[in-house]
């Protein structure tokens, strides 16, 4: 086994504080030939931490495939003195790679004694807000503009490993050991990616909102004390953003339109054909008999004039407005109102991660 460390430059943009203190944390990687370890080895684990004042990077590298036990033994040792481990989409692959690994050798795993925090896990529900192609870690990194000097993926530096073994030539050594070291340089500056959630969850102040002319549409801006590496923009039918820095841009639709509430227990209401709308019992039962019926659940409604937004099926914060009972497309009554818009803007950015 061959153990490289040395200090290297790095430059977070994000508060890594919200994941814990910076001296508990530990980044990991690992390399392999294949993606289970009954048919496939474990070459190069490779570790990023910040002590005294700079970041440190360290890698256990498998310079035959006798050495895999002597990896995991030293890693797992390692991060016992940690309290978190941070990773790409670790909880999925490396992981359970290592522990199915370390159960061939009889090795008892550590991963007990660190909590996990998955980078890939927790920017999973920005992809499609963020338009991007894929959460591969390289798809973020391009996305952040972060450059890297390694331009092989995993897959290829499989077939370098092995005539890594057979030749000891230093070039593709050094292949072996940029790929992983880039990947675990790159942790934590990808780690902004979470700005982009951590703005979505935090308190807004409303900079500006008003309907247009014809009232067809509501435009909101919205600031933030969270600070955005790149702008992006995003469109669907209910609503466009444009987000740069600290600010969000909306444009929301507005319909003018009669639509209906329809209530949930539709057994304690009579419908009233005449007035076309659905009254409790307690209040239909001075109606005369042959005015009301008993309402279902397509006829259990009030209808309302107005203005409405689109909406989500979220009744627990705002009434559901349909057309009609079979409708799958739902509308919230517009109000004037900054707590309102607030609320409403949220909930719609939330629902579409």
């Amino acid at each position: 086994m061959i153990t490289i460390s040395k200090e290297i430059e790095l430059a977070p943009g994000y508060d890594v504080g919200k994941i814990g203190p910076l001296n508990e944390l530990v980044f990991f990687d690992i390399e392999t030939t294949g993606f289970t370890p009954y048919t496939s080895n474990l070459y190069l684990i490779g570790v990023v931490y910040h002590q005294s004042g700079s970041w440190q990077l360290k890698q256990w590298f498998a310079d035959s495939m006798a050495a895999e036990q002597e990896l995991l033994t030293s890693f797992f040792q390692f991060i016992t003195k940690y309290k978190t481990l941070v990773h790409f989409n670790g909880d999925s692959f490396d992981i359970p790679y290592l522990k199915k690994c370390a159960a061939q050798y009889g090795i008892s795993p550590t991963f007990h004694q660190v909590q996990s925090f998955d980078i890939y896990r927790k920017a999973r529900p920005l992809r499609r807000l963020l338009g991007l192609e894929n959460l591969k870690q390289k798809s973020i990194e391009t996305f952040l503009g972060l450059d890297r000097f390694d331009q092989f993926n995993g897959g290829q530096l499989i077939e370098c490993y092995k005539e890594y073994l057979t030749t000891k030539d230093n070039k593709l050594y050094q292949f072996l050991l940029l790929h992983n070291e880039e990947d675990l340089k790159g942790m934590p500056q990808i780690l902004t990616i979470l700005d982009y959630l951590d703005i979505l969850h935090s308190d807004w102040v409303m900079e500006s909102h008003r309907l247009d002319g014809d009232s067809s549409h509501l435009f909101v801006d919205v600031t933030s004390q969270i600070q955005l590496p790149v702008p992006f923009q995003f469109a669907c039918t209910q609503f466009q953003l444009y987000a740069e820095r600290n600010t969000l841009h909306f444009s929301i639709p507005v319909y003018q339109a009669e639509l209906k509430y329809f209530y949930g227990n539709y057994q304690n209401y009579y419908y009233l054909p005449q007035e076309d709308r659905a009254v409790h019992k307690r209040v239909a039962q001075y109606v005369d008999k042959g005015h009301r019926q008993q309402a279902t659940a397509a006829t259990c409604y009030i209808k309302r004039q107005g203005l409405f937004l689109p909406g989500i099926d979220c009744d627990d914060l705002f009434p559901i407005f349909r057309s009609d009972y079979h409708s799958k497309v739902y509308y919230h009554e517009y109000v004037d109102d900054t707590d309102f818009i607030n609320t409403y803007l949220h909930q719609m950015l939330l629902a579409f991660c």
